[in-house]
């Protein structure tokens, strides 16, 4: 691991700072070609309309192991209070008695919201093979186990990173008095860690493209950037700026809620974006037609 970090960082020195402004040229480029603003609308409303199955499915799955039924509620908490920007409460509120009602279905109806889900991670997977510009196909059966792996494993991972982080918070707290600061440094970084993380996996597993670690993690570093800069302006935007309650009232959580995961959305792509940017520059000969002749 360590000497990965000293390859991305021979990378930066050697390549991405010189070249940076041929990749930014490039990027934008590539951004307008893709139309990431369009994608990033209909993963939303994908995401909007798929958001209570698969947070069903999530939390049942992470039930079915004893080890994480504790972790639940942490884990909520974790999620609702770092990657939710506004009115975390209310929406945990709602979604719990949303997962709730739906936990009381039949199995033909359980059966329909995993499809749901299946349908959501199908819709990402299209999208950012898109911007990938492969044109391999995966084989279906192998397709179906790689979602059915994220729905399985993705909840087992979360677990066990909110386990680390509470194991890592409770050793800072008792380190507290020998080192100051420590508790509230681990606080903020542990959240970025978790999004770099998140998006690093998600850069490298998948685009149906051989993804090289240095190019996926300049990629998750910026997404990471971007995210926790848009996560303080809408807090602030919402705060000071309240008009979508003035507007709908009691109902101000859903536009909120989808312009949150429409900006989300953007973040996403924009860093699948900018790691193609990089993997294309610094290889020319993987550049598209399309974009290369501009």
């Amino acid at each position: 691991m360590i000497e990965t970090f000293r390859q991305w960082m021979a990378l930066m020195r050697h390549q991405l700072i010189p070249q940076f402004p041929a990749i930014a040229r490039y990027f934008v480029a590539r951004c307008a070609t893709d139309k990431v603003t369009v994608s990033a609308g209909h993963l939303a409303y994908v995401s909007l309309l798929s958001l209570v199955p698969f947070i069903m499915v999530f939390f049942t799955m992470l039930s079915a192991f004893p080890a994480f039924a504790e972790v639940r509620l942490e884990l909520q908490a974790f999620i609702f209070s770092n990657f939710v920007p506004t009115s975390g409460d209310v929406l945990e509120k709602y979604i719990n008695e949303f997962v709730g009602n739906a936990s009381g279905m039949g199995a033909v109806g359980i059966g329909s919201l995993v499809v749901v889900a299946l349908l959501l991670i199908m819709n990402i997977d299209k999208t950012l093979n898109t911007i990938w510009r492969t044109d391999k196909k995966r084989p279906k059966m192998f397709t179906f186990a790689v979602y059915w792996m994220v729905i399985t494993l993705g909840p087992i991972m979360m677990g066990s990173s909110v386990l680390v982080s509470s194991y890592l918070l409770g050793f800072a707290s008792y380190a507290e008095e020998y080192t100051p600061g420590l508790g509230t440094l681990l606080l903020k970084t542990v959240p970025s860690i978790t999004s770099t993380i998140g998006f690093l996996i998600l850069y490298m597993l998948v685009p149906n493209a051989r993804v090289k670690f240095s190019h996926a993690f300049s990629g998750a570093i910026l997404a990471t950037f971007l995210f926790e800069l848009s996560k303080k302006g809408f807090a602030y935007y919402v705060g000071n700026f309240p008009s979508y309650e003035v507007i709908y009232g009691a109902l101000a959580v859903i536009p909120i809620l989808f312009v949150w995961i429409y900006l989300s959305w953007i973040v996403v792509l924009v860093g699948a974006e900018f790691t193609c940017s990089i993997q294309e520059v610094l290889a020319p000969d993987e550049k598209p037609k399309a974009l290369a002749e501009e």
